[in-house]
């Protein structure tokens, strides 16, 4: 393992105090005081961290304490070492504690103020040793070199346990992240318990409860390039996450295909006797409002079991593609089926389209026509009750009806025609109410 350095090189400040301590003592006597004496230093240094951290006292995991006794004693064992002609640090020790302490998720403040308790005691017991074995003539250097050595020391091993704790917290995260970034492929992939591997990690994480209900959150920006920036991809992910947070629901986000996705899941069912609880692609619903309006979100409908989530993906994409500035948030359960026919069609379905429909698209540059032929539609093809929803005259009603005839070579007040000329409407986004 490697020994510790300063910042300053081919200079280090341990090894400089170390040899001007040695040189005022008797090596081997000193290190055999300090191994007499390594029980009542010991002793010293656990009433002074148990006295004056509470974390250590406070903490319930049970290793706790026995690693502080043995990591004291590695550092009494240490010091006594070194001064006794050891070579440079051997901090080997230090890092596995430092990554263990990350483990346990125990305050890196506490185990450096702890550091910072063995100093006192073990410059007290450093001063003893010089006051047993020190050279005559050279016991006042001697003792202003023990007291450096003592702070030199402190500071090497928190350097290196400081280093060594922040090490393995970025792995940990790393790691997280990753079993995250595994745990929403497999979601979106559908996996379930045909899959043996896959199968073991969604049952840690609690998604194979067969009464469990899940619906997909797709969300983007307005402009959707800005999900190409990171930071802003990030946010969005924060939003969503904060939105969703008083839902009594599992939320796991992450980002694909360039959209933040969400895979919500809550209990269905209480048992296989009990009713359904209402649907949770409503509930998550109501809590998206919060969420800015620079975004825009889908929600599908409830997939009752992980292998439906891909279907559940593919709704929430659908529905993606009908938001709009004014309509930022949209439920699949919510659109019109025509709508979704139109959509599910895609391509073909505008190849498809009758050969007047450019010829009228292109004379609403307004859109008054097709504003009144959603409301003509809505009233139930009533030109009277379509007027006063448009608040217009009713002749109004009748000229634009007229101009839609001359232009397509139909009578819009048909049925039929009126049903075609509305799913040409879809075929070009959401118009009219």
């Amino acid at each position: 393992m490697r020994s510790s350095q300063t910042t300053l090189p081919g200079h280090d400040p341990l090894a400089d105090t170390l040899a001007a301590l040695r040189d005022g003592v008797d090596a081997d006597a000193a290190q055999a005081f300090l191994h007499a004496h390594e029980a009542e230093i010991l002793d010293a240094l656990q009433s002074m961290v148990l006295g004056r951290i509470p974390a250590f006292s406070a903490s319930n995991n049970p290793d706790v304490l026995p690693q502080l006794a043995d990591h004291a004693t590695d550092h009494a064992r240490e010091i006594a070492r070194l001064i006794g002609n050891g070579d440079g640090l051997h901090d080997r020790f230090i890092v596995r504690h430092a990554r263990s302490r990350a483990r346990q998720h125990f305050p890196l403040a506490a185990m450096l103020h702890a550091y910072r308790c063995g100093h006192r005691v073990f410059a007290g017991w450093l001063g003893r040793a010089v006051d047993h074995a020190g050279k005559p003539g050279r016991l006042a250097s001697a003792r202003a070199a023990s007291a450096e050595f003592a702070m030199e020391y402190t500071d090497a091993i928190s350097t290196v346990a400081t280093t060594a704790y922040a090490e393995q917290l970025r792995a940990m995260a790393e790691h997280a992240g990753d079993q995250r970034a595994e745990l929403l492929r497999l979601l979106l992939a559908g996996c379930d318990e045909s899959d043996a591997r896959g199968a073991q990690l969604l049952r840690d994480a609690g998604y194979l409860d067969q009464r469990q209900a899940y619906c997909v959150v797709l969300a983007q920006s307005a402009d959707p390039s800005e999900m190409q920036r990171p930071e802003r991809a990030r946010r969005m992910v924060n939003a969503l996450d904060e939105a969703l947070a008083a839902l009594p629901a599992r939320r796991h986000l992450g980002m694909h295909d360039h959209r933040v996705v969400a895979v919500v899941s809550h209990q269905r069912r209480q048992s296989g006797w009990t009713a359904a609880r209402a649907s949770l692609a409503a509930a998550v619903r109501d809590r998206l409002d919060l969420i800015g309006p620079a975004a825009h979100i889908s929600i599908s409908n409830d997939a009752p079991s992980t292998g439906r989530i891909p279907d559940a993906l593919r709704e929430a994409a659908l529905a993606l593609r009908m938001t709009a500035p004014d309509r930022r948030i949209v439920q699949l359960a919510d659109l019109p089926l025509r709508q979704l026919l139109v959509l599910l069609a895609g391509e073909p379905a505008r190849s498809a389209a009758p050969s007047w429909a450019l010829r009228l698209l292109d004379a609403d540059t307004d859109g008054l026509l097709m504003t009144t032929l959603h409301a003509y539609a809505d009233a139930s093809m009533n030109v009277v009750k379509t007027a006063l929803r448009l608040g217009v005259h009713p002749n109004t009603v009748y000229a634009r009806l007229d101009r839609i005839r001359d232009l397509i070579g139909q009578e819009p007040r048909r049925f039929h025609v009126l049903e075609t000329l509305l799913i040409v409407s879809d075929m070009v986004g959401p118009r009219g109410s």
